[in-house]
């Protein structure tokens, strides 16, 4: 790992849905300025939290089918980060934030994905 992978309405089962690991969406644009913004640094935690993480972008304007995924996910602005365990959001930031602040909340974060894990069921598709 340790790169931002690109999803899309054809892998975003197999990339975000049965993902075993905590994952964390970027739902963005590249009209978005602030998407942008928090592009490289996006990059630089993912490095930073390689085999611990996956990062993954979805285009929320590439497609009809990503802007669905957005929607059921109620996206409303970007960049929204959502956080999921086992297919299941545990988790969401609005807007740019500093590196250290998204750290922060990864941090954070990783207590919510345990807590998901140990109270975890099936996810039915």
């Amino acid at each position: 790992m340790g790169t931002v992978l690109e999803a899309n309405a054809n892998n975003w089962e197999q990339e975000v849905l049965q993902s075993d690991i905590l994952t964390i969406v970027d739902f963005w644009h590249d009209r978005c300025p602030f998407c942008i913004q928090l592009n490289p640094i996006l990059s630089e935690v993912a490095e930073e939290y390689k085999d611990k993480i996956k990062f993954v972008k979805l285009n929320v304007l590439e497609n009809s089918s990503n802007r669905e995924i957005a929607i059921h996910h109620g996206i409303m602005s970007t960049p929204t980060l959502t956080f999921f365990c086992e297919g299941r959001p545990v988790g969401q930031t609005l807007g740019f934030m500093p590196k250290e602040h998204l750290k922060k909340v990864i941090d954070d974060m990783f207590e919510k994905h345990r807590e998901c894990i140990r109270r975890s069921t099936p996810l039915k598709t």
